[in-house]
């Protein structure tokens, strides 16, 4: 059993990656809520806390990877849940923010579309702001693999898009 205050350096450990960690949780399981998936990586790295090694990468890096299982797992069992659409909403007041948000829409859905290891890798990058060697440190492979799927990314999300390459 873990002592108080190991409890509480595990805590001030894992407190600057609760944004990002909720963020790509938002990301990755959308239809869930976010802390339930963040509470589910926090109970996963408490529990595998003695494997961190800081020579392959930061504390961050380390539970975003597990916030990123968690989500996934969060996402296959999506189906069991009912997604409930609220048709009471008023319509965008102007054409231009109902622009916007098709657009908004098309990019994640678009993002959707992309493989596993792909759409990992955008919302990393550029949706989190990890460096490539962050999102490298996440993904368990070398900066220019990172580099790489992200080209990919990028270039199946013109296709879907419907943009020229």
């Amino acid at each position: 059993m873990a002592s108080r205050r190991e409890a509480d350096e595990f805590a001030d450990w894992v407190r600057p990656a609760l944004l990002p960690m909720t963020r790509l949780a938002r990301r990755l399981a959308p239809d869930h809520d976010p802390q339930d998936v963040v509470q589910d990586a926090l109970v996963r790295a408490w529990a595998k806390r003695h494997l961190f090694d800081p020579e392959r990468g930061t504390a961050t890096t380390w539970l975003l990877a597990i916030t990123a299982d968690r989500a996934r797992d969060a996402r296959r069992i999506r189906n069991r849940h009912l997604r409930v659409v609220d048709d009471t909403r008023e319509p965008p007041d102007a054409p231009a923010q109902a622009a916007d948000i098709d657009a908004d829409l098309d990019l994640d859905r678009a993002i959707g579309t992309l493989p596993e290891r792909q759409r990992l890798a955008v919302e990393l990058h550029y949706f989190l702001g990890l460096s490539v060697a962050e999102t490298a440190a996440v993904l368990d492979c070398s900066d220019g693999t990172v580099k790489s799927t992200l080209y990919d990314a990028r270039t199946n999300l013109r296709k879907a898009l419907g943009e020229a390459p």
